[in-house]
């Protein structure tokens, strides 16, 4: 039978004759999964955090679904050498409550990278993932670290191209 709007806008008879199409949904025991490196030297916060929040959800991944991880793990060094544009570091702050009344802290984020900058990058990648447990789960692949060396030699981790995140 053919469509009323045409032979292009319908399901003709011979389509799907003899097929069956159907999503194809990652399963966690199909998955393998990579050991990324990025070096956050003189990056941008912003651009190092959306990259990283990609690579933790899966989304360069052809088979990429929101409802599984099918994510990389990702260690982020010389997060202390990030870079922050504008006046972001003296007008933007880091709030904290301890839960009791008048309990809300603030830091300036110039504080936070003189002091510990892994939290900064945490913090930015962190409000880019989802806020559930797939996201935690997701959040759980991610290391962070202010120097340039890192733990996780013995996983043979690849470095990841950060040219298309750099400002030209």
């Amino acid at each position: 039978m053919e469509s009323p709007l045409g032979p292009r806008w319908g399901c003709s008879d011979d389509f799907a004759e003899g097929r069956t199409l159907k999503t194809y949904s990652p399963k966690t025991s199909e998955l393998t999964r990579e050991w990324l490196v990025i070096d956050a030297e003189g990056l941008i916060l912003g651009r190092v955090a959306t990259v990283a929040a990609s690579l933790l959800r899966g989304k360069h991944r052809t088979f990429y679904a929101p409802h599984v991880d099918t994510g990389d793990y990702v260690i982020i060094v010389n997060a202390d050498k990030v870079v922050v544009t504008a006046n972001k570091a003296a007008q933007n702050f880091h709030y904290h409550h301890s839960g009791y009344p008048g309990g809300l802290r603030a830091t300036s984020w110039q504080t936070l990278m003189d002091t510990n900058p892994e939290k900064l990058v945490v913090d930015a990648i962190r409000g880019m993932v989802p806020k559930n447990r797939l996201g935690r789960a997701q959040m759980d692949k991610l290391f962070v670290y202010a120097g340039p060396e890192h733990p996780h030699v013995a996983q043979a981790p690849k470095s990841f191209d950060t040219s298309a995140i750099r400002r030209g």
